[in-house]
Formats: structure tokens, C-alpha cells, sequence
């Protein structure tokens, strides 16, 4: 033991040595870490004036409930969007009217049919039918562009008016 204890006395100045070392080393590197943590509560304080925060950590789960809820309605509205897309496709919007004479060269062009379709081609073609002696509506009923009923060439015309007045867009030709 005698032995252990002279060799540690013969080598304490250098253990001493190398540690007073280490602990200025530490110091040094706890000075440099104080300077920047100073620096960077110098910027968090300048962020933070006037903002009427006193927590940076509450403003962001405030501001992520906020974009929760963002999400959420948008969500809702993408649903809504879509429902009133497949709404829109099923209703009768696009029309095309064909104006005549339904008998031949007596009166004016007071006879008509009008063609009511939705994107799917499915409607009705309303047909007037004016004479002297009085006027007839008739009603057919259309899907996929076709009827159980056989159509005249203006109701067809029509049809087609309609049709093409759906593929440019238009809800009237």
C-alpha cells in the first residue's frame, strides 16, 4: 500500500495538473454557452414584444388547435364540394329549342320542341304542337339521350341542341 501511495504522490501534480485542465476547459465552454444562450433570449424577447404572448409554447397549441379545426372544416367543405358536384351532374340544365311550322307552309313558326337534359342525357322533350284551331303540349320523358316514345326529326333536333349546348358549356343555345 505503501507502494500505491508513493506512486500517487509522485504523480499528483500531473493528475492536479490535468484536472485544474478539464475544469478550465468546462469553464470555458459554460461561457460560451451562457453568451449564446443570452443571444438567443435577446431574439426570443424581440419575437416575442408585442406579440400580447406571454408563452411562445401556448401560441403554438393555440395555433395548431386553430389549423385542427382549419382542417376539419375543410375536410367538410371538400365533402360538401363533392356532393353538390354529383347534384349538379343530375340536374336538367342544359336546354335546346327547336322553333317550326308543324304544317308546312299555313301559319308561322309558332310549333316548338324543347329538349331539358342533364349530363347523363336524361330529361324531357316538351313539344308544342299550334294550329288554328288550338295548341297540344306533349311530354316525353328522356334517358341517355333516347326515348320509350318515338321523337319527330325536330324533337331529335332539339335533343342534339340541347347535347352539343352541354358539351360547350352552356346552359342555353
Amino acid at each position: 500500500m505503501a507502494e500505491l501511495n508513493g506512486l500517487i504522490m509522485e504523480q499528483l501534480a500531473g493528475i492536479v495538473a490535468g484536472i485544474v485542465l478539464i475544469l478550465f476547459f468546462l469553464l470555458i465552454v459554460i461561457i460560451v454557452q451562457g453568451a449564446k444562450l443570452k443571444k438567443m433570449r435577446r431574439k426570443y424577447e424581440t419575437m416575442m414584444a408585442g406579440s400580447g404572448v406571454e408563452n411562445l409554447e401556448t401560441l403554438l397549441i393555440d395555433l395548431k388547435v386553430q389549423m385542427d379545426t382549419i382542417e376539419d372544416e375543410q375536410e367538410a367543405h371538400r365533402a360538401s364540394m363533392k356532393s353538390l358536384r354529383s347534384k349538379l351532374t343530375g340536374m336538367k340544365g342544359t336546354v335546346g329549342i327547336k322553333r317550326y311550322n308543324a304544317f308546312g307552309e299555313r301559319g308561322s313558326d309558332l310549333s316548338f320542341s324543347l329538349a331539358i337534359v342533364d349530363d347523363n342525357q336524361d330529361g324531357i322533350v316538351l313539344t308544342g304542337i299550334y294550329n288554328r284551331d288550338g295548341s297540344y303540349v306533349y311530354a316525353k320523358p328522356l334517358e341517355a339521350g333516347q326515348s320509350s316514345y318515338s321523337l319527330s326529326p325536330e324533337e331529335k333536333e332539339a335533343i342534339t341542341l340541347a347535347q352539343q349546348a352541354g358539351q360547350n358549356g352552356n346552359a342555353t343555345p
